[in-house]
């Protein structure tokens, strides 16, 4: 009571104090926001001075995520729009300042092109018109989304015909001439005959060559573009599933057995299925290879009203009871009569409910006193077109092709039964012609009740993983041991990754790790899916930098493994002659003939450019210095240079260089480079 008068007492100078926090923190945020606004928090990329504004890139995002369907991924769509909208600044850039622009006649034969078998754009032969592209034009400028669209598909079109311009004149400047088709013919034809000695590398064992840590970061330092990555953080993980426990699963069997003998007397078991079931009772037969593969043989010798179960099957446990069995054909043949609800395709009448079924029954029967006249009532009556032309018939189709009144009609029937049946298209007059095939098929209903973790498993879960969580916080890997749990790293993660390996699509964990307040070391517990994620961030690198050495070790201990032993074998030989050199190291000294610069392969040695190309540019009986190849440490001496006969026309091979260049390969290596040449801002992260 005394502590209450207090707070009493003090009442105003409390709600000052929440007022000024609530205050600070809004004032906080401002400042926060005002720090980062401009172009970061409205634009999501800035390419060479050009701003992708939020709003738009978002919109584009969103309806091409809409186009690709409902599992398209947001990384998905936004990288492909990202990429469209990249290409289009960087070539429009260019081909302004060269330029370059889309004549009216030029996007016409385009829209010709792109158009042509859409039938919207075709005159009656199906040929296509421009007097039919500027109908639709007109036609659709009192629809703000249709304008929109078509607005939108123009500009692409203009993109690429400019983009395609620029990529047409840079690789008409990818010229061969006569020299370069000489120089070809000289690299396949000319031949060089040669005496050499090679000292191998394997000669000295991988483990007596030492590579360290820091030769490899200089290394990389001395080829930073070799080596340098995007921005990009490392974790490590352990995750807590919510699974049901063995009592659980216990107590799901238990509770589906508990309701097999009311199921097996129930005689409303679609009721009772809808009821006690998690599935809805489904009205169909099965054949054996429809059921599930634990039921299949097993069903089909059951007495019907038997109840089959419990089992279990993909985290559910059943209870299926046999509720009729029969002989089915495998397929039917059918013609039918459809008379619509609304109105009629054919005789361009609108029809109720009540009069198309009474139209139906009429035609049923006179077609029973008279089928001949099926073929008349289909032409003037049936709304289907996709059977008009057939007299109204199905050639033979499976049991699941059609709605399932038709359906039924048509497998539980016999041959040449007639009758009228509705479905959501309307009233069909359905004569069944064929059936073949037949098959012992059964009626179930089945209860299926999902495994999943009780109240208690999922406390005991979460309590387990906040508990981790803490005890991570000190030491995270002796906590994981601890509890027998091994941490999954995930290394080299991008700022624009979603998926992560176990985990999948997670942008949340992403944006943690990228995020100003994530440093080295911190723990974050994640609620993901059905578990939770208790991660550790290992690395974290927020500007393009070098790889960490572990991760080029791979690449560039070899190089500096052969240097060095390169450099062991040089400071190991004697001599100046070719037989000195082999002497001194104790190899022979061999002859290869016929090399050319086009096939440098040295018998016995392998492939061999530089020894190849260094063997070209040195005389008749002269010798070429140590060469550092790629199997070892060369010495060559020149025996004979075989030139090739001059050519009065060196085309061929001027053809053979044209034909060699390919335009997708250069099309990608000129938007390569006009990314790697511009300043580009990438803020996407911010909204993703």
């Amino acid at each position: 009571m005394a502590i209450l008068n207090s707070i009493r007492k003090r009442g105003f100078f409390l709600i000052l104090i929440i007022a000024l926090a609530l205050f600070a923190f809004i004032l906080s945020d401002i400042i926060k926001k005002g720090r980062n606004s401009g172009n970061v928090h409205n634009t999501v990329a800035t390419i060479d001075g050009v701003d992708l504004t939020r709003e738009d890139f978002m919109n584009k995002v969103d309806d091409y995520q809409r186009k690709l369907g409902p599992n398209a991924s947001a990384s998905q769509a936004m990288n492909y729009i990202w990429d469209l909208e990249l290409k289009k600044v960087l070539y429009n850039q260019r081909a302004e300042a060269l330029g370059l622009a889309v004549g009216e006649d030029q996007l016409n034969d385009q829209l010709a092109l792109s158009l042509g078998n859409n039938p919207t754009f075709q005159d009656e032969n199906g040929v296509y018109s421009q007097a039919k592209l500027v109908e639709y034009v007109a036609a659709i400028q009192g629809n703000p989304s249709a304008k929109a669209d078509w607005d939108n598909f123009i500009q692409q079109v203009k993109d690429n015909l400019v983009q395609a311009k620029y990529n047409t004149l840079v690789r008409s400047g990818l010229i061969a001439t006569q020299a370069d088709g000489e120089e070809q013919y000289r690299f396949e034809n000319d031949k060089i005959n040669v005496e050499y000695v090679q000292v191998p590398y394997t000669k000295i064992a991988d483990e007596d060559v030492e590579v360290s840590e820091a030769d490899i970061e200089k290394y990389m330092k001395a080829h930073p573009n070799q080596f340098e990555v995007d921005p990009l953080v490392d974790i490590e993980y352990v995750s807590f599933q919510e699974e049901p426990s063995v009592s659980d699963i216990q107590e799901a069997e238990n509770a589906v057995a508990s309701l097999k003998e009311e199921f097996g007397t129930t005689e409303d078991f679609a009721l009772f299925v809808d009821t006690h079931s998690d599935k809805n009772y489904v009205d169909k037969w099965y054949s054996n290879g429809e059921l599930p593969k634990t039921l299949q043989d097993t069903l089909l010798k059951l007495p019907e009203g038997t109840v089959y179960g419990p089992y279990k099957e993909e985290g559910t446990f059943n209870l299926t009871k046999v509720v009729a069995s029969k002989q089915l054909p495998d397929s039917v043949e059918a013609r039918h009569i459809l008379i619509p609800v609304g109105l009629s395709k054919v005789d361009s009448i609108s029809r109720n409910p009540e009069q198309a079924k009474a139209l139906a029954d009429s035609l049923l029967t006179v077609l029973k006193a008279n089928r001949s006249k099926f073929g008349d009532f289909v032409k003037k009556y049936s709304s289907d077109m996709g059977s008009s032309e057939k007299g109204g018939h199905y050639d033979w189709f499976a049991y699941n092709t059609m709605v399932a009144p038709f359906r039924d009609f048509c497998f539980e029937s016999k041959v040449g039964d007639m009758g009228v049946v509705e479905t959501q298209f309307g009233y069909h007059i359905i004569e069944v012609e064929g059936q073949k095939d037949k098959q012992q098929a059964v009626k179930i209903a089945t209860i299926t009740k999902e495994i999943e973790p009780s109240e208690k498993t999922l406390t005991e879960v979460f309590s387990e993983s906040a508990k981790f969580e803490e005890a991570a916080r000190v030491d995270f890997a002796k906590a994981a041991e601890d509890r027998g749990l091994t941490p999954k790293p995930v290394n080299r993660i991008g700022r624009m990754d979603a998926n992560i390996p176990g985990i999948g699509n997670n942008r949340t964990i992403v944006n943690w790790a990228f995020s100003d307040e994530a440093n080295v070391g911190d723990i974050k517990r994640f609620d993901v899916n059905d578990s939770y994620v208790i991660a550790r961030l290992t690395r974290k690198s927020t500007k393009k930098a070098l790889m960490s050495v572990s991760e080029a070790s791979a690449t560039v201990t070899p190089i500096l493994r052969k240097e060095k032993k390169a450099k062991m074998i040089r400071e190991g030989i004697s001599g100046t002659t070719l037989q000195e050199v082999a002497t001194s190291q104790n190899v022979t000294v061999k002859t290869a003939n016929a090399l050319t610069r086009m096939s440098p392969t040295i018998a016995g040695a392998g492939t061999e450019p530089l020894v190849v190309g260094i063997a070209f540019g040195t005389a008749t009986g002269e010798s070429t210095g140590l060469i550092d190849g790629d199997s070892g440490v060369f010495k060559v001496r020149v025996l004979s240079i075989e030139k090739a006969p001059d050519m009065e026309n060196y085309a061929p091979y001027v053809n053979q260089l044209k034909s060699a260049v390919n335009a997708n390969t250069v099309n990608k290596n000129i938007y390569d480079a006009l990314k790697a040449a511009a300043d580009i801002e990438d803020n996407r992260a911010d909204f993703f």
